[in-house]
């Protein structure tokens, strides 16, 4: 049998598809196995480039193949589509996978310890409470209306008058149904107490991460914001500029240019949704109070684009604006520094955290 130089994993919940080519890029084999039986393969392969699509349980498999000398390397599924020959299978799929990490040009997808995993799961977990808090607090507004009990807005007038309601006398309600809000209550107060106490965790580990405990000093960015970013780009060094972790987060325009005339467009869907709303929601806070205190050259910058374009088209330049910071706080391992308005003049100053 020819020599092996890469593998492409197709990884599935028990069985994966396996195809090794040459160097020449020939099929030298493809094969069908499950879970324990894959590591038994590999070992038998000498060390070699090995390729898999970034989806659930490649990390892992990045740590064990790795410890059998393999050079592992994960890709987003967007970029092994195109390599897919005829219908899609397992056996095109492996075919592909083992094409498409051989390109030099290739976007690899950088390893994340088990450290960073840990804390983007939170942040997801968090974010599955937060929807669950809101749908509760949605849905027993709408079950109420269907009686002619209208609720103020807002999740503490829920939490609040939830319980009351159940055991008012006055009010004409179905036998079987005043059981319901006191469930629903319960089940909205278990949510706020998971959101709570992901929070704290989140809190904690900002205080006590170093590279979170720099990006707390820069503007619009706090807790959540900072500990989310360590999670998905650690520090930033898997990005040759800033301009690259923007692009990741999907904070720069899109683009459909033709013909030497560039055309760019807004932003679309692209990149990590939950970090490009979290630098978001940052970048209204610093628009929010950019009139406030002391002058730096930041908040007078983000005035100036408030003046001259859309609120939202502001708030998106200005998070576009913060991930660049950010990326060079990470890279530079130093606080960062603004420059501040003192009589008329600029000078930079330390910021405080």
């Amino acid at each position: 049998m020819k020599k092996v130089t890469r593998v492409g994993i197709d990884l599935g919940k028990h069985v994966y598809q396996v195809c090794g080519m040459d160097a020449s890029g020939a099929v030298v084999f493809q094969r069908q196995v499950k879970g324990p039986r894959l590591m038994e393969l590999m070992s038998r392969i000498e060390p070699c480039l090995v390729g898999m699509e970034a989806s659930c349980g490649a990390h892992y498999w990045v740590e064990r193949l790795s410890e059998l000398g393999h050079d592992v390397r994960m890709m987003s599924p967007q970029f092994v589509r195109p390599y897919v020959k005829s219908n899609k299978s397992d056996y095109h799929d492996a075919e592909a996978i083992c094409e498409a990490v051989s390109r030099p040009t290739m976007r690899f997808v950088p390893y994340k310890t088990k450290e960073r995993r840990a804390l983007q799961q939170v942040h997801r977990s968090r974010e599955m409470a937060l929807r669950r808090r809101t749908q509760l607090v949605n849905q027993l507004r709408g079950f109420l209306r269907e009686y002619g009990i209208v609720l103020a807005q807002g999740r503490a007038v829920v939490m609040r008058e939830a319980p009351a309601i159940a055991t008012a006398p006055d009010l004409d309600l179905p036998g079987e149904f005043r059981a319901l809000p006191c469930m629903q209550h319960e089940a909205l107060m278990e949510a706020h107490r998971q959101v709570e106490d992901l929070t704290a965790m989140l809190v904690r580990e900002s205080k006590e991460n170093p590279l979170c405990e720099r990006l707390l000093s820069t503007p619009g960015i706090g807790p959540i914001v900072s500990t989310a970013l360590v999670a998905a780009v650690g520090n930033g060094w898997a990005f040759n500029s800033a301009r690259e972790m923007a692009a990741f987060i999907g904070l720069v325009p899109r683009q459909a240019s033709t013909g030497g005339r560039p055309v760019l467009l807004g932003i679309g869907k692209r990149g990590d949704r939950y970090l490009r709303a979290q630098l978001i929601h940052g970048a209204r806070s610093v628009l929010r109070t950019a009139h406030k205190g002391e002058q730096t050259r930041l908040k007078q910058w983000a005035q100036d684009v408030k003046r001259r374009r859309h609120a939202n088209v502001a708030t998106v330049a200005v998070a576009n604006k913060l991930a660049r910071i950010a990326w060079a706080v990470l890279r530079d391992e130093d606080r960062y520094r603004d420059e501040r308005l003192v009589g008329g003049r600029s000078r930079i100053l330390r910021a405080a955290a």
